[in-house]
């Protein structure tokens, strides 16, 4: 069976390509740094699909590079597709940002996922295997306010078309994704208001795109072309891209919603968002969140509806409580599925972490 390490797997794309990349019949190595929503993520696809090995692992550090190829190695024999995903941002001006902020953004970006290809290499050379490098529109027309996120991210491409060359004589395929603008917590995390809802791309769209490629083996996935295109125009037209920026933040996402972080501080868990939800919006990205798990929620006759009805701003929702609310006297598949739908909640940005349960931040 065919073997995926994919990073920053505990929320967002990561998490979505875990799931789907495990129904898909793929053992997956998921990698990241929030140990319960990995446990989540491994109590989901595990208990359905297949073998998955989880590890809080932060990738920004190189040293660390062993460590994670030895988990696919070890357990699951082998490496077939390296899937650099992992991201970071430290907010604020480029030129006062720190050297902890600054190694945090190359070293999740560039440095770590450089590495991991480094100690990855002979099982990929075995397996004739391949990497994906997320990469993001700011590499090809930068953004101001997002620290060292843009000039990473314009590393990360470029790595993408070093290493496609080097790699491809042994048999290796490079992949370089461009996801567009997708809807997570990602920018809100930040501290910024995030692109305008109309244009944001599910996660899972990502994912199932990412996951053609690995039959495909292209040398890159625009996840939406004509957000590509618009990026190409900017890249091809600086001053104009700058006028448009000047005038227009919001179209970019990058206006603050809170007060601005100092080169020392560090992004809030969540932070509230800049105008009220699109209901429209909230409600696809509820039934977004949901999808991956429909067939386990059926059988356990766990309705959408019940946990649409949770979902009251500022209510904390415990695990075994929900259980009870639902199942009655609930039995260990019951539970599992109540953890792992509060968990994709959290990572769809509707539950935030409160201790050994969850608060609601946002209604659908």
């Amino acid at each position: 069976m065919s073997v995926v390490v994919i990073t920053g797997a505990s929320s967002g794309i990561g998490r979505a390509l875990a799931i789907r990349a495990a129904r898909a019949g793929y053992d997956v190595v998921a990698i990241g740094r929030n140990a319960a929503a990995l446990a989540a993520l491994a109590e989901q696809a595990g208990t359905e699909y297949g073998r998955v090995v989880t590890a809080a692992i932060d990738i920004a550090d190189p040293a660390h590079a062993v460590q994670v190829i030895a988990l696919a190695k070890d357990h699951l024999g082998r490496l077939d597709v390296l899937v650099n995903n992992a991201g970071a941002v430290a907010v604020g001006p480029l030129a006062e940002q720190n050297d902890d902020a600054l190694r945090m953004q190359f070293g999740t970006h560039v440095i770590g996922p450089v590495a991991l290809v480094r100690e990855a290499l002979p099982l990929l050379r075995a397996a004739q295997g391949q990497v994906f490098f997320v990469g993001s529109g700011v590499a090809r027309a930068p953004l101001h306010g997002l620290g060292a996120y843009s000039p990473s991210k314009a590393a990360v491409r470029s790595a993408a078309a070093v290493l496609r060359r080097e790699l491809k004589p042994l048999g290796i395929a490079v992949t370089y994704v461009d996801p567009g603008a997708v809807d997570t917590v990602f920018m809100t995390r930040a501290g910024m208001a995030g692109a305008p809802a109309s244009l944001l791309v599910s996660p899972h769209e990502v994912a199932r795109q990412m996951l053609v490629a690995i039959h495909t083996r292209p040398r890159m996935v625009n996840v939406v072309p004509w957000q590509t295109a618009f990026v190409a125009l900017a890249e091809t037209f600086p001053q104009l891209t700058d006028i448009v920026l000047e005038r227009n933040p919001a179209l970019a996402g990058i206006e603050a919603v809170q007060a601005p972080l100092s080169a020392e501080s560090a992004p809030p868990a969540l932070a509230p968002p800049a105008e009220p939800p699109n209901p429209a919006t909230t409600s696809t990205a509820f039934e977004d969140a949901l999808e991956p798990l429909g067939r386990r929620m059926e059988r356990v006759k766990l309705g959408p509806a019940f946990v649409r009805d949770l979902l009251v701003e500022g209510t904390r929702l415990d695990p075994s409580e929900v259980a009870m609310r639902w199942a009655g006297m609930p039995n260990k598949n019951e539970r599992a599925v109540t953890v792992a739908v509060l968990g994709a909640l959290s990572e769809a940005g509707f539950l935030t972490v409160d201790g050994d349960g969850y608060r609601v931040v946002r209604a659908p």
